[in-house]
Formats: structure tokens, C-alpha cells, sequence
């Protein structure tokens, strides 16, 4: 008997709590828009970094955003001030990522 069945027996009314992925995958949608995500590729520091800019949903819903494409690719990154920084340069899978999301994205520079 482990902890869940013995917490179970104590409160049998209790709903049982869903998993932590599986409320973004249900429920938690992103807010699509109309205008494409720009897709920029910069140097900073000398170290190549691929910026998104241009979408205009909640602050959270932004955040979701950085989180899945950060753990897609497997790299670092952040998202502030509606734009979101991943460290190399992936436009090419984050683009792809993105057309797979249901957003427009453009390409925009080199």
C-alpha cells in the first residue's frame, strides 16, 4: 500500500490532483494572434542568440512559450518585456516549432 491508497482510505472524497504537465496539455491553451512572431538572429557578447518578438498574449502565456521551446531544444534562454532570448542560434527549429503551434512566424535579417 503506498501513499497515495493510504490517503485515499483517510479522505475519500478528496479528488485525486491531476499531473503538472497534463493541465498544460488539457486545459492551458496559448493565445493565437493574427500577426507573425518575428524571428530575429543577434550577437551578443559575441555569442549568437535567437530573439522572438511580436506577440502580444498575456505575460504568462509568454512565458509558457520560452518554456516549452527552451525545453524542446534543450538549451537556456529567457522572456521579458514581451520577447523571448534562447541562447544559440535555432531559428530554423523554433520557426518550425512555432508553424506547429498554429502561429504565423517571419523570418526576419540573414
Amino acid at each position: 500500500m503506498d501513499l497515495k491508497d493510504q490517503l485515499k482510505k483517510l479522505f475519500p472524497d478528496h479528488p485525486e490532483p491531476e499531473d503538472e504537465h497534463s493541465l498544460e496539455a488539457k486545459g492551458k491553451e496559448l493565445w493565437m494572434q493574427d500577426d507573425p512572431i518575428l524571428c530575429k538572429y543577434e550577437k551578443r557578447k559575441g555569442k549568437p542568440v535567437t530573439l522572438l518578438e511580436g506577440y502580444n498574449g498575456s505575460e504568462e502565456d509568454l512565458k509558457t512559450l520560452a518554456r516549452q521551446i527552451k525545453q524542446r531544444l534543450g538549451v537556456g534562454g529567457s522572456s521579458k518585456n514581451g520577447s523571448i532570448l534562447i541562447q544559440g542560434d535555432y531559428r530554423v527549429q523554433i520557426m518550425q516549432h512555432l508553424r506547429e503551434l498554429g502561429f504565423k512566424v517571419k523570418r526576419v535579417g540573414g
